[in-house]
This record gives C-alpha cells, structure tokens and sequence, in this order.
C-alpha cells in the first residue's frame, strides 16, 4: 500500500493514525465484551476504518455525516464521549435513545450525525434534504451520507442519486464495497464491475478509491470539498474495502474463502498506516505503545462510567408521552372577513398564507411548480415563492419524503404532495419507519407534511380513487387529519404544518370542487384532535369523516325525523374519544361510517372503543357501515356498489329500530 502525503505535516499525519487507531481499539473490547454477553449485539466495522476516519475528518464538525452500521469511526472523530456510546450499545439511559433502538441507529444534533435504519436506503434521500436546506441557506456546507454495496440495489439509492443530480445537491454519496451483503457475495448483487459507474447514469461525478488507506480517503474528500463548495453538486464515491468480521458477530465468515481473506487481512488500513508513520519516522514503537495505552485507559475508564450506570426503569408514561414531539398549539382566530370558496381554493389559501408565515417552509411534489399540481392547488406559487421553495420532483415518493425529514433535521419544514393518496405506497416505509419513530428512538421531530389527496366518486378505477387513512391511523408517531368541509380544511392544515410531528393530511378529491362554505380570508388555526358535532340529537351516534359526512348529512336531510349525533371527526389521530364518548353515552347507539373498506379500517377501532368504555350504556350492538373489501373499481355502477353511500340509510334504520 502507498501513502501519498502530498502536502500534510507530520502533527496531522500523526493526528489521523490516532484517529483511526480509536475505532480499532473500542472494536477489539467489544469484541471480548460480546463474548462475555455484556453487549448484545455487533456490527464489526474492523478493516474499513480509513473510510470512517478519513471522511469524518476531511470534513467541519458542523457538516452533517449520516453513517451506517460499521462507521464508529464516524462517532469517535466527532468526538462523542465514550460512556455514551457504551451506554447506549448496552441500551442505558445515558445513551441517545434511551434503550429505545440499539448499536448506531441514532442520531444527535450536538454532533451532526444522523443515524440510520435498519431499511438502509431512506438516509441517501434524507442527506439530500439536508443539502437541500444547507443549498437554501448557501451556507456551503457538504453533506456525507454512506452506504453500502448492498443498498445500491434499493430503489432508494437511485431515487436519492437522481434528486441530488437534478437539484445539484452537495452529497457526497460514499458507498462502503466491502465484498458481502451479510453472506451474499457482490458478483450476486450487480453485474457492472464497479458501484461507481452506477453515478454516471446520474451524471454524477465518480470515483474508485482505495477505502483501506487513509490518505488516499482524507486528501480526496478535502480537495472534493472544496469544489463542492464552490459549485455544489454531487460525488459519488466507491471504497473498495473489505469486512474482515461477519455482517454481525453471530453471523460469522465462514462463507468468505479462506484465500480472500488472506489478501484482505495484508491490507489492514491501520498496520499499514502504522507501517507508513514508523518507517516515515513520525511514529516510533515507543510512542505508538504509549497512544495505545492511552486509548485503552479512555475505554476502561468510560466503560467504567457506562457500567456503573443503572439499567433502566420502564414507565408507561416515559414511553407514550415520547411518542410524538411535545406540540403547544397557537389558536389564531379567524378574522370577521369571510369568502365563500370551494374545499379546493381553502387548502390553497392554507398554504399559500403558511408559506408567508414560514419562510422556511418547503412544498415539494410532481408538478407542482408552474403546473400547478394536478388539481391545481398551487397554482401560481411559483411567482409568489420562487421554484426554490415550490419544488418539482421527479417521480420517486420515497427520496421525496426522506429529503424532507432532512429538511426537517436541518431546520425547514417540509410538505410533500403525492399526486394521489394511493401512490403514497412508494413512500410508504420512511413514513411509517422514519418519519413516525424519529421522535421517539432519538428526540428528533419530523416536521413534514404529506398531502393526500383521496376517494372515490370520480370512476377512477384502483389506483386513484382509494381511501388509505388506516395504513397510518396504526403507525405510533404519526398524526392523521381528515377534513370534511373547507373552514376545517384551511384551519387544521395550517395548525398541521405548525406542529413539529410528521402528519398526513387527506382531502377527498370529490369535495375540492363541489363543496362551497365561508370561510375567513385571513389565517386561521383549528387544533388537532378535536371533532365537530354537526348536528345533535339522542336517539343515534353517527360518526364520519371525510365524504361521509357529506353522505350522512344528505341521508338526515332526508330522514329529518331521525335525532341524532352526527360527529365530524375531522382528526383521526389523535382522536377524539372523550366527544365520542359523551355522545355514545348520551343516545346509547352508535353508527361509524366510513369510506374506506370495512375489516381493519379506523371504523373497527372506535367501535372497539366504544364497547370497552360505554358498553353498559348501549341499546344495541355497534355499528359499522363501509365500503366493500375489494378494489375499488372503475365504472360506475361497479363503483356506486363499492361504495357504502347506497347501504347508509338501510343501516342506521336498523339500528334506530334495533
């Protein structure tokens, strides 16, 4: 191996050996601690050190770096105290997640490093967001994501290459080629013979690097660094490295031949940068004796601290109450001056008067720039905005929503409008596994609104026409809102892109054009988690959201001699019990319907709800009124069947008469 100096002094030389010297320590403890069961798990990052190390390094301690699994060199150049990260490998409080998640998954802002998932791929879109909020600042700052050869196959990898190629993002992609996939060889993982053609694709700027020598890693990234801030842009850069552990400890290398291992272990990027320093006359024997003593003191000393820390104490209360970021909502009240505008015109007021009121408030989606979005919505924010912050995308909803929880980490707010609600599917793990568990593994918010537009009535067929609120009602960390009529709408969407929590907001395609109120033309905020009793009564509960209660309210138009309750839900999460309740206490029946299809819909939820809590005031079994359990089809007959419109009326008479 050649060690190329160029124009480095012997303090920095010797600055990077200790810094690589670290990681390779704490790893040879942890191995013997895991072999002892004081740690339950490993993820060994021994022989791609240089990668860690010379990244972190090359870098300023206040540009953001997102890991993954075997980068503890990451942590220890930023200089995290070590107690904490033994803390939290042995799941104490003292760690970054409270016990909550385990080895490097976490993140902290107090070092810029933002951990991963187990999924892989979303942190490559959330470092574009986070390059995207530093381009918007043009503070010139880079962003270092990594990944590894493995990930490259997830769809995530391309769509995040894409976003930072057409957005001219300052990401640095740095892809860890260490030769397996847990067992899986890489020549059964890609055809091309190298990871970094796969930037050129892109028209990404890539390069091949030795990943196991340190200088050749530090000068590259100073001298990339440097152009990128001058013109951001993306690199894409290929370690090629090799693990000399199992993809954990447990999991072993006897799928690795004997004789690869064998020429990887002559290049250990730390004896041959040790070799290098020693033979350069920078380091001598003595001296490399003394660093490592002292590293080792470091580790005893702080497992010392870890271990003496108590294990934690659960409470009911200390892990629901970190759920969701605690939120103080600011009731603004609405101004005496109204209009009469359709549900449509009163989500485009709500955005357009939240993006005067927060300038750092991002709106990104398929042609929602000049176009104006399919429904038209943002129509003309680009002349108000600027295409900096009304942001076209290409079509690849998980990078999008990713990209926007690293706006959210790196201080914009961010809304993401999928085209229709069902297309959502393709964004759907870093909602559910990002977004909503962010707060709760590490304290970190995810400010990002995702606009859902939503339902049927309109023939169009399985794939645009779905109601899908129950994929996210169940997902703790998530909040979900669903107006029915356009002052709810303008004031709950506002309040939603205030609160700091990830939230997905439906609007029922149906009712943006054909439902009309007055609605105040200033901004306005409605909390969340409050329903609206429309109309009251005590023979019945109806219970709706969305459509529905459009639907229930023409069936007691013409059924004016049923007195009843009907409760607009208008938040699914949090949701209103206690106005539920009250009401189901009150008449004693009650009826839940809802668009979506009937078994595992929020429906089944509240009447589960309201047979623990008001059971012994019931006068009859809970009722539930929805769609058919198939796809929604696409002609209307077909459709008019699907829906549970015709089947309302037939049902709350049962259940009045019952």
């Amino acid at each position: 191996m050649i060690f190329y100096r160029q124009n480095l002094t012997d303090d920095k030389l010797l600055d990077l050996y200790k810094k690589i010297l670290k990681p390779r320590l704490i790893e040879e403890k942890m191995l013997i601690l895991i072999r002892q069961g004081k740690v339950s798990k490993w993820f060994s990052g021994i022989g791609q050190e240089a990668i860690s190390v010379g990244v972190t390094a090359a870098l300023d301690e206040f540009e953001y770096i997102l890991p993954m699994h075997r980068n503890l060199g990451v942590f220890t150049t930023r200089q995290i105290p070590l107690h904490r990260l033994f803390s939290q490998w042995q799941g104490k409080a003292s760690g970054f997640t409270k016990g909550r998640d385990r080895s490097f998954h976490f993140g902290t802002q107090k070092y810029n490093i933002i951990g991963m998932i187990s999924h892989l791929g979303p942190q490559l879109g959330i470092a574009d967001g986070i390059a995207l909020a530093d381009k918007l600042k043009n503070n010139r700052k880079v962003t270092a994501v990594f990944t590894g050869e493995g990930a490259t196959s997830e769809g995530d990898f391309h769509e995040a290459l894409n976003i930072a190629a057409v957005w001219q993002l300052p990401v640095m992609f740095i892809i860890e080629n260490n030769g397996y996939g847990l067992s899986t060889p890489t020549n059964e993982q890609y055809l091309c013979e190298n990871l970094a053609d796969k930037g050129i694709g892109y028209g990404i700027e890539s390069y091949i690097l030795d990943g196991n020598n340190i200088l050749e890693v530090y000068n590259k990234i100073v001298q990339l660094k440097q152009q990128m801030k001058e013109n951001p842009h993306p690199v894409l850069l290929e370690f090629k490295t090799f693990r000399m552990r199992g993809h954990e400890e447990a999991s072993g290398t006897k799928y690795v031949p004997e004789e690869l291992m064998k020429e990887w272990i002559i290049k250990d990027p730390v004896d041959n940068y040790r070799m290098f320093l020693l033979n350069e006359g920078i380091l001598s024997e003595d001296h490399d004796a003394e660093l490592r003593e002292q590293i080792k003191q470091e580790i005893d000393d702080n497992l010392l601290i870890a271990n003496a820390e108590p294990e934690i104490v659960p409470t009911y209360s200390g892990e629901l109450d970190d759920v969701y970021k605690p939120f103080e909502h600011e009731e603004v009240n609405p101004s005496e001056e109204v209009k009469n505008i359709r549900f449509i015109d009163a989500i485009s007021d709500g955005l357009k008067q939240s993006m005067e009121r927060h300038q750092n408030l991002v709106i990104m989606g398929q042609d929602i720039a000049e176009y104006g979005g399919a429904f038209k919505i943002t129509d003309g924010f680009v002349n108000l905005f600027g295409k900096e912050r009304v942001r076209n995308t290409p079509i690849c909803e998980s990078a999008v929503v990713s990209a926007g929880m690293g706006l959210s980490i790196n201080g914009y707010k961010a809304i993401v409008e999928m085209q229709f609600a069902d297309f959502v599917s393709t964004g759907f793990n870093p909602i559910v596994n990002l977004l909503a568990k962010s707060h709760y593994r590490w304290s970190e918010k995810a400010d990002v609104v995702v606009r859902m537009p939503c339902g049927g009535g309109t023939q169009a067929g399985p794939f645009h026409s779905q109601t899908n609120e129950a994929w996210f009602t169940k997902t703790p960390g998530l909040k979900v809102v669903y107006p029915a009529f356009p002052y709810d709408a303008k004031g709950l969407l506002n309040t939603s892109i205030n609160d700091p929590n990830p939230v997905l907001f439906f609007e029922h395609k149906q009712l943006y054009r054909s439902v009309y109120q007055d609605v105040p033309a200033d901004y306005y905020t409605i909390p969340l988690g409050k329903a609206a009793l429309l109309k009251e009564g005590n023979a019945i509960t109806i219970i709706a959201f969305g459509a529905a209660v459009h639907w229930a309210l023409e069936t007691l138009g013409n059924n004016p001699e049923i007195d009843a309750d009907l409760i607009d839900l208008r938040t699914l999460q949090p949701l209103d019990t206690e106005t539920i309740f009250a009401s189901v206490r009150k008449t004693g029946k009650a009826i839940i319907y809802q668009e979506d299809t009937l078994f595992g819909g929020i429906a089944s939820d509240i009447s589960a709800l309201i047979m623990e809590e008001c059971f012994e005031h019931l006068d009859a079994p809970v009722k539930r009124v929805a769609s058919l359990d198939s796809p929604i089809p696409f002609t209307k007959a077909l459709e008019d069947q699907f829906l549970p419109k015709n089947r309302f009326e037939s049902a709350l008479l049962d259940l009045i008469k019952y």
